[in-house]
């Protein structure tokens, strides 16, 4: 794990809580995005803990260069949960986004999700992104205005998947892990990855939870 922030009482306060899990190993720090970018690069963690707001280049940006190179997943931690901010990282690509005031178990455990392959929105982000889809605004992450709950028989993003993924983008849209897709659908969990990947590639999409947010765009969540 690389640990992005500019205050650096902040990353010490992380590591501290992190190097404690006996699953987790912090292998490096950046106190700005060129820094985050440069380490992702040279020590290829499984996963980038990052903030939004630092010198120079931003998290977002940095965020867009990790996943487009395809370096780590990337759990924005923030204390900002402003839509601009959210809407900004899931463009860019992130995993997840909780909030610093999340409790310490809270962030363990969404840092052992991204790392396996799951994707984390905090709950406050959850809700106001849920009320935007039943309001028929238009999805964060989305580009051309399309609304959520149109028929998904002619939605040419979907015109690739197979039925079997197009049940695993409706369970994406709906939040379910790996393990509870695996659950839904009675396949294994490693099958169930297997069709998220492939979900994904079909999808042009880097996360989860750009999968999902084209699901709940589509009508299929």
């Amino acid at each position: 794990m690389l640990l992005a922030d500019d205050h650096a009482a902040i990353r010490a306060g992380l590591r501290l809580l992190l190097d404690a899990a006996e699953d987790v190993d912090v292998v490096g720090e950046a106190a700005d995005g060129t820094v985050a970018v440069a380490n992702a690069r040279a020590l290829r963690p499984d996963v980038v803990l990052m903030d939004l707001r630092m010198p120079g280049v931003d998290g977002i940006e940095a965020t867009r260069t990790i996943t487009a190179e395809g370096l780590a997943d990337v759990l924005v931690l923030t204390t900002f949960d402003l839509d601009e901010y959210v809407d900004g990282a899931l463009r860019a690509g992130a995993a997840g986004f909780l909030l610093k005031s999340a409790e310490p178990a809270a962030l363990l455990e969404a840092v052992r999700r991204v790392a396996d392959g799951d994707g984390v929105l905090a709950p406050e982000v959850t809700r106001r992104l849920l009320a935007a889809f039943a309001s028929g605004g238009v999805a964060p992450g989305t580009d051309d205005g399309a609304r959520p709950g149109e028929p998904t028989e002619d939605d040419p993003r979907l015109a690739d998947l197979t039925p079997r993924e197009v049940d695993v983008l409706a369970a994406l849209g709906r939040g379910l892990s790996n393990q509870g897709i695996a659950a839904e659908l009675f396949i294994t969990e490693a099958t169930a990855k297997t069709h998220v990947s492939r979900v994904l590639a079909k999808l042009g999409v880097a996360t989860r939870m750009q999968a999902a947010i084209v699901a709940r765009d589509a009508g299929l969540a």
